[in-house]
């Protein structure tokens, strides 16, 4: 079976890379234990300490302290391979974790499949695959090592109807198929009109006719992120980004890891005092 391999770094001056390789370690988990058996993608998370380093053949996912509104997500390089922009915010695992399995269920942003359309009136539409976007809103996420990461949808989730006993969500906050939940999202392509079409539940539900694509080299998933208010980009984020003030986003994205930190601390200290008594020991066998 072929392996992905993703690599995070970030260009993020206030973060350490020690954060960014617990998240990548927290990723790399739930690629392997939770994404892996359901999707059967297999990948690797690996964490660089700055661009230069990550090695030709891996699929980069970068933070950063100011991407501009329009260029959140994953995108296509002039190889057509692709990479992935996330912008520095409380919870930036969440949105790490959302690309990395987005970037691993659809790497050229382009992929659909077939299924009856959830807006009355439309026969078999064509649903774009984003595994993320549906249940993605912060209150559906879980946490792999004490670190937040996304919820993602089933292959069953594009199933024709609901059947008993069916997991149509990782979290299985997702209770049916193309179920939207709050704060989420759905794209497809209506082959009869040629419309791109969503249903979000920003703070109600809603249908919106997004027109006609004109072919060029975006890929469909840049086109439908740039035309939707996503919950990982900051509009509202100054210009300049020297003048940021992240003191207090800083504090509130390292949150979440002081609790693992503790845990990592106390194991990483019985392992050093285990070391030195055995270093004490002067009448063991070597082998």
């Amino acid at each position: 079976m072929d392996i992905r391999q993703v690599a995070l770094v970030s260009e993020v001056n206030g973060i350490s890379f020690s954060e960014v390789a617990k998240v990548s370690a927290a990723i790399q988990k739930q690629v392997m234990r939770d994404f892996a058996p359901i999707w059967e993608i297999q990948a690797t998370v690996d964490a660089f300490p700055k661009l230069e380093d990550v090695p030709i053949g891996y699929w980069p996912i970068m933070v950063r302290d100011d991407i501009g509104f329009n260029a959140a997500g994953i995108h296509l390089d002039k190889d057509g391979q692709p990479f992935s922009l996330v912008q520095f915010e409380s919870g930036w695992s969440l949105t790490a974790s959302h690309e990395a399995l987005e970037m691993l269920g659809d790497p050229f942003g382009n992929r659909l499949i077939a299924g009856p359309s959830i807006k009355a009136g439309q026969g078999r539409v064509e649903y774009l695959v984003e595994v993320c976007d549906p249940p993605e809103d912060r209150a559906f996420a879980y946490t792999v090592n004490g670190i937040t990461v996304s919820d993602f949808y089933t292959p069953h989730f594009f199933d024709p109807v609901k059947s008993p006993g069916v997991r149509y969500g990782f979290t299985k906050a997702l209770h049916g198929p193309r179920q939207v939940l709050k704060g989420g999202y759905i794209s497809w392509h209506d082959p009869v009109s040629d419309h791109w079409w969503q249903q979000t539940f920003f703070g109600t539900k809603k249908f919106r006719d997004l027109g006609v694509f004109a072919k060029g080299k975006e890929s469909v998933r840049e086109l439908v992120d740039r035309l939707t208010r996503h919950r990982y980009w900051a509009p509202s984020a100054p210009k300049n980004p020297a003048k940021k003030d992240f003191t207090a986003v800083l504090a509130s994205a390292a949150a979440p890891l002081v609790a693992a930190n503790e845990s990592s601390s106390s194991k990483a200290d019985d392992w050093r005092a285990e070391i030195e008594v055995l270093k004490s020991n002067k009448n063991f066998e070597v082998l």
